[in-house]
């Protein structure tokens, strides 16, 4: 016969920590009186050898009393069981604790236990959540989740109850909460979420199941299925070990449940050729051997208490071991060492990277190497981490790299005194703020968070430690657009560049490697006194070669297109003789110029302003006065428009006319108005070029 005890077998690390304490207490040489709130584990000869050695098992309303009595007597021990208590049972121990000096209080919460606690009180402190936990009603361990949960709080054994519990009851609106009880079937817990996210999307699920356990039970699993008959040895108490048994059954026909060897019946498995053992998590290693040796003396001559012993390898701070994902929090993974202890790796020794995300970078299964910090078999848990491997492996590119010019990339992590920590392939690297390629003075905090290129400059290899430069790099990539803009550059081309400065006097505009200078002349049709009136730094424009002198570095820019210049515009829409409404934006000895349409200005000479001779033009008009003028011409060529209010004032009626026009009509010859000459012959040609603005 073929006997395999399954490795993860026994106690699990809360079980173990709690029993090892009580363990301890009882050997103390002054013996304090040692009381436990409830069963310590699920495991009733065990709790039982307790009793017999005095450790007593009390209830919560009896710890004021025991309290009291510590008082100038006995010292006394309370330990609280792995499976955790209420918050109000816990705030009500930390009071009597605080006030009964020799009342003393170990709480020996699985550490699995106490991060749903959290879980159940921080998620539910708002208003409106719903905290929904697949569990066993009445466990103590259900029990003391829930009475950290606030609010609507529901339990169910299954996926089935949670459907008939979501069929009474509607959460619309609402924030839902899922966690399970650590020894929950993982199976279940998987149909349990599928369920609920088919009608609530936005479902808050937490994967709140033991890694112990969910190893224990998927390697249950493959072990029934490859068994002719299955031994599960655990308390009947024990949802841990019940849940083990339902697992081995619905893979093997010949399981059976025991709790101690005396239960165990080895002629029902005469004739079976391959039997696994499997133990829950609160079964004492001593049982196990019990049952290993019994069927060892009934169908072999092996000692299966030795070999399952040496199945299970020790760890050793400074060791490099295969780790295997069992779980993954926000916090950090659980891993399978292949050992008698878990391993846990907790965030920061994974990244430097606060924003890094566990949850999308790990999932149970991955498999790597991590570096053994410490091992606790006590606790029956290993602190390992990945970041000094990584360290380790990657260390020697990083150190040649000073010599082979190579470029790292890697994300700023953290701005520190004088520089800027970047990581790359797990190694931490400092670049001086003088590397950091932002100017002097600085916020260097601006770069946290971003992935920059760059080299190392300096290496102190007995400290293992790396210096950076992203200036290099980027000194390195201008060099090389420079180069390539002015090998291709050509007058005509066009480029899309981005504003870098103004001046009073035009823009400069980064080709990519290389500054040109676009005058204000060339960034509009119409005059402007500064480029800020038509662009911004850090604008995008399409610019093209005017010009350019390689020798001296100089390239001049144009911007502005015919297809821009709004006289186009105007042409589409304006013929001579039609009425339209200006604005009056300057006025000079010879007339009055008006906005016709943006970038397109028109004249009305003095003659054209009234229908009777006026010395100045402001003696009529201001600057900002809207008035209906007639175009009397157009000249394309020179984009020169003529305006004139004259034109419909002799247009209008002889009854619309104003009372003082008409006056001015019935004057003697002598007075009335001289004919002014054609607009194309007006004075305005001859006026200074420097008082006409370009129409």
């Amino acid at each position: 016969m073929e006997l395999t005890v399954l490795e993860s077998s026994g106690f699990c690390p809360g079980v173990r920590r709690a029993t090892a304490e009580i363990e301890r207490a009882l050997t103390l040489p002054k013996r304090p009186r040692i009381c436990v709130l409830g069963e310590l584990i699920h495991n009733k000869p065990y709790n039982d050898s307790l009793r017999a050695r005095g450790v007593e098992t009390v209830g919560i309303g009896e710890a004021e009393e025991i309290a009291r009595a510590s008082d100038g007597g006995r010292e006394t021990l309370l330990f609280i069981r792995a499976h955790g208590l209420p918050a109000a049972e816990e705030t009500l121990l930390a009071g009597l604790a605080a006030a009964h000096p020799r009342f003393t209080v170990r709480d020996m919460t699985c550490e699995f236990v106490r991060r749903i606690h959290r879980i159940a009180a921080a998620e539910t402190a708002e208003e409106g959540t719903v905290f929904l936990l697949l569990g066993t009603s009445g466990h103590p361990e259900t029990e003391g989740i829930l009475g950290h949960a606030k609010g609507e709080k529901y339990v169910f054994p299954d996926a089935e109850g949670l459907r008939r519990l979501l069929g009474e009851q509607n959460f619309a609106g609402k924030r839902v909460i899922f966690a399970a009880q650590t020894t929950q079937n993982t199976a279940e817990r998987k149909k349990s979420q599928k369920i609920l996210e088919k009608d609530y999307t936005n479902a808050e699920i937490f994967d709140t199941i033991c890694s112990v356990t969910e190893k224990r039970q998927a390697e249950t699993e493959a072990l029934a299925a490859r068994s002719d008959g299955m031994i599960v040895i655990g308390g009947r108490e024990s949802s841990n070990s019940r849940k083990l048994y339902d697992i081995a059954a619905s893979r093997c026909q010949t399981t059976r449940w025991i709790e101690t060897a005396a239960e165990l019946r080895p002629e029902d498995f005469r004739g079976l050729s391959r039997i696994g053992i499997v133990a829950g998590a609160s079964t004492p290693g001593g049982i196990i051997e019990e049952v290993v040796n019994k069927m060892e003396k009934e169908f072999n001559g092996e000692n299966f208490a030795e070999m399952l012993e040496d199945s299970l390898k020790t760890l050793n701070t400074g060791d490099v071991v295969a780790c295997t994902v069992t779980s993954v929090s926000a916090g950090e993974l659980g891993v399978d060492l292949g050992a008698k202890v878990t391993g846990v790796i907790a965030k920061d020794q994974i990244t430097d990277d606060p924003s890094f995300k566990l949850e999308e970078n790990f999932k149970p299964g991955d498999t790597f190497e991590a570096f053994v910090i410490k091992v606790s078999d006590v606790e029956g848990m290993a602190t390992l981490s990945k970041k000094r491997v990584d360290q380790m492996q990657h260390w020697g590119a990083i150190a040649e790299a000073k010599d082979t010019g190579a470029i790292f990339e890697g994300k700023i992590t953290e701005a520190v005194k004088g520089g800027v920590i970047a990581v790359a392939d797990g190694v931490r690297v400092f670049i001086p703020a003088r590397h950091s390629g932002l100017p002097r003075e600085a916020d260097l905090s601006a770069l946290v968070g971003q992935v920059k290129k760059f080299k190392i400059i300096d290496i102190n290899a007995s400290r293992r430690r790396a210096y950076g430069s992203i200036r290099a790099v980027e000194d390195e990539e201008k060099r090389a657009r420079e180069k390539e803009v002015w090998e291709n550059i050509e007058e005509g081309k066009h480029y899309v560049g981005r504003v870098k400065s103004l001046t009073s006097f035009g823009a400069f505009v980064d080709l990519g490697g290389v500054d040109g200078m676009v005058h204000n002349t060339e960034l509009s049709w119409k005059r402007i006194r500064h480029p800020g009136e038509v662009v911004k730094v850090g604008d995008e424009i399409e610019v093209y070669v005017k010009a350019f002198d390689e020798e001296k570095r100089r390239i001049s820019l144009g911007y502005k297109t015919p297809e821009m210049n709004n006289w186009y515009v105007f042409a589409a829409q304006y013929h001579v003789g039609d009425v339209i409404p200006v604005k009056i934006v300057s006025l000079m000895p010879f007339g009055a110029f008006a906005e016709i349409i943006d970038g397109v200005d028109g004249l009305i000479h003095i003659s054209q302003i009234a229908d009777h001779k006026i010395e100045n033009c402001k003696d009529v008009l201001k600057v900002g006065d809207e008035v209906n003028v007639k175009i009397t011409a157009i000249d394309e060529e020179k984009q020169k428009v003529s305006l004139s209010i004259r034109a419909l004032l002799k247009d209008l009626p002889k009854e619309e006319v104003p009372a003082e026009e008409a006056e001015a009509e019935e004057a003697p010859a002598e007075e009335a108005p001289v004919e002014a000459a054609p607009v194309e012959e007006a004075p305005a040609e001859e006026a200074p070029a420097e008082e006409k603005p370009e129409a």
